[in-house]
């Protein structure tokens, strides 16, 4: 359990990093059948920002954690990017595309963390 908040915690540096925005921590351990513990989910501003903000989530986990993403989905158009580090998946939108697929009511049995905003 402390190793994933550990990760979780890199994922968020890495997304703040890159000014990454409207970060969300879906909780999924507690609904059966889900795939993995936690959907980080967030957004940038142009498929240039999602692949840095993916570019920087990549570099603080291996960094901190000495982890690199079982597979990561997406790059060639940079639109959704998903990122599989087996307990934690990471989703990077832009914002007409979060909307449109609305991860965090998909999964509404789940607890929702919203980070903070960095100014």
């Amino acid at each position: 359990m402390e190793q994933t908040e550990a990760l979780l915690k890199s994922i968020v540096k890495g997304i703040q990093e890159k000014k990454g925005s409207q970060i969300v921590i879906a909780d999924l351990s507690g609904i059966d059948g889900t795939i993995c513990r936690n959907f980080v989910i967030c957004q940038g501003n142009s498929p240039t920002q999602v692949e840095a903000i993916a570019d920087s989530i990549g570099d603080v986990v291996r960094e901190e954690q000495h982890e690199k993403p079982a597979h990561v989905v997406g790059l060639e158009n940079a639109m959704w990017v998903a990122m599989d580090y087996t307990d934690v998946l990471v989703h990077i939108f832009l914002p007409d595309v979060r909307a449109y697929y609305d991860l965090e009511h998909l999964w509404e049995d789940a607890p929702l963390t919203h980070i903070a905003e960095l100014d």
